[in-house]
């Protein structure tokens, strides 16, 4: 499958051209990007094209990957659905529900696949430990914390991004998150509380459709020492808590890029298809509109 990449910075730098251009099933065939320097300086650094204009590059393709902001994320992938141009997408889907609704119509319209890169899904040990509990069923409660030093040690290169620094934790650590307890506990039939924490910290409770609750601590401005990810899950097993991973997300990413091959090849539509990222949008904004309420 020839597929391209949208975006320049340093997560498609890190994450999206490394995975595609060593994938077996995939021909890198370019980038395209908002600074044109940057997409030739990174086509060429893996032997591919640096594309000035994004409709000529869906021209030459099958698939396209997108490496950018949410926002313009949204607007790049209904155009390309609309060319007959399959997807893999990062999170969160799109700043606002809206957007999210015009990309999951525009894959729907088109008969597209569609991948939405939730990194922890497609990671062996936490994809398979999340199966494994959605299927075993019967939990009572969930606690999830999602914390991030990228405001705090100023090494991070995601520090300057503007649509983190406007929508903080809740829409970048949030679909993580949410990524892991819906397919285990069901899906969000209400946010019942919002509340702000230090920094761009949000405490949320969730109600399940499975009966559960859950409680999720989101932040960007964390200390690095108390960086990291722990979901535990109580019920009728008892106590379990999500695997730790050091994997990076290259092999992740080219994971995700197999699901997306064998959902344009005719195979079932991936659960983390824009449909689902539509529903994290939804929940994300549900949550967003409780805390503005507080303010």
């Amino acid at each position: 499958m020839r597929i391209g990449l949208l975006g320049t910075g340093p997560w498609a730098d890190m994450a999206h051209a490394p995975a595609l251009a060593a994938h077996d099933g995939l021909e890198f065939t370019g980038v395209w990007g908002r600074r044109p320097d940057a997409a030739e300086e990174l086509a060429k650094r893996h032997g591919t094209r640096a594309y000035d204009d994004v409709d000529a590059l869906l021209a030459d393709v099958e698939a396209v990957a997108v490496a950018l902001p949410p926002a313009v994320q949204a607007d790049l992938a209904v155009r390309a659905a609309r060319a007959g141009r399959h997807l893999l997408l990062d999170k969160p889907l799109a700043p606002t529900v809206a957007q999210g609704r015009a990309v999951a119509e525009a894959v729907r319209a088109a008969g597209v696949a569609s991948v939405v890169f939730f990194t922890t899904r497609f990671q062996p040990e936490t994809g398979a430990w999340i199966t494994e509990q959605g299927a075993r069923g019967g939990w009572f409660t969930a606690r999830a914390q999602w914390l991030g030093a990228v405001f705090g040690d100023g090494d991070s290169p995601f520090a300057d991004s503007p649509w983190r620094r406007e929508k903080g934790a809740l829409w970048d650590v949030g679909p993580h998150a949410l990524s892991v307890l819906l397919p285990v506990l069901g899906d969000a039939r209400r946010v019942a509380a919002a509340a702000p924490g230090p920094g761009d910290t949000v405490h949320l409770v969730l109600d399940h459709a499975g009966g559960a609750s859950s409680t999720l601590t989101l932040s960007l401005t964390a200390p690095p020492a108390a960086a990291g990810a722990t979901v535990e899950l109580r019920g009728r097993a008892g106590v379990t808590l999500l695997p730790e991973t050091t994997e990076g997300p290259v092999p992740a990413l080219r994971r995700a890029a197999d699901a997306l091959l064998t959902a344009a090849g005719g195979g079932r539509p991936h659960p983390c298809d824009a449909a689902f990222g539509l529903r994290v949008t939804e929940v994300l904004a549900e949550a967003e509109a409780l805390l503005a309420d507080r303010e």
